[in-house]
């Protein structure tokens, strides 16, 4: 079996979901394959889809709902590699050395009722098992070591839609 050289592999399309509420707390999600582990919801753009497009089809794939409204795109792709570990145990195996993600934030207009994990509206297993909303400077200290990086990025980004929802001056 000749071995692949993971460096060489493209990155996987992806866009990430920072969903906030009008108190200005995002949305965390705690992984079924990994409990313990919470991350925003996250998932892949499909050939010829529009990011923006993307981000509300997988919101409610991942979470029940696309009751929201896109704020604010981050104007670069962010990228994070597999570990290793992921690397061999994951679907993506051989495929692709990571994701290159575009990052939206959004202001949520549902209800917490909305919000659904059983899976109904995915495809593939549901992703999650467990919800809670938390201040976005938590979130670093929430993800696994390889986001870290983003997750900081991405909670500096917003912070300012974050506070502005706080205060009230975004509806």
């Amino acid at each position: 079996m000749t071995e692949i050289d993971i460096q060489t592999l493209p990155y996987r399309q992806g866009v990430g979901i920072c969903l906030l509420n009008r108190q200005g707390l995002v949305l965390m999600a705690e992984r079924r394959d990994s409990p313990g582990s919470w991350q925003m919801p996250q998932g892949g753009v499909n050939k010829g889809e529009d990011p923006s497009l993307a981000v509300l089809r997988e919101m409610k794939e991942e979470i029940g709902t696309d009751h929201a409204r896109i704020l604010e795109k981050y104007s670069e792709k962010l990228r994070y590699e597999f570990p290793d570990w992921l690397q061999n145990r994951r679907t993506f195996r051989g495929k692709y050395r990571g994701q290159e993600q575009e990052w939206f934030a959004l202001l949520f207009l549902g209800e917490e009722s909305d919000i659904d994990l059983s899976g109904a509206h995915e495809p593939e297993n549901p992703e999650f098992i467990a919800w809670k909303w938390v201040d976005l400077s938590e979130t670093p200290h929430l993800i696994v070591p390889f986001k870290k990086k983003i997750y900081e990025t991405i909670a500096t980004a917003f912070a300012p839609l974050a506070s502005s929802l706080r205060s009230g001056t975004i509806s």
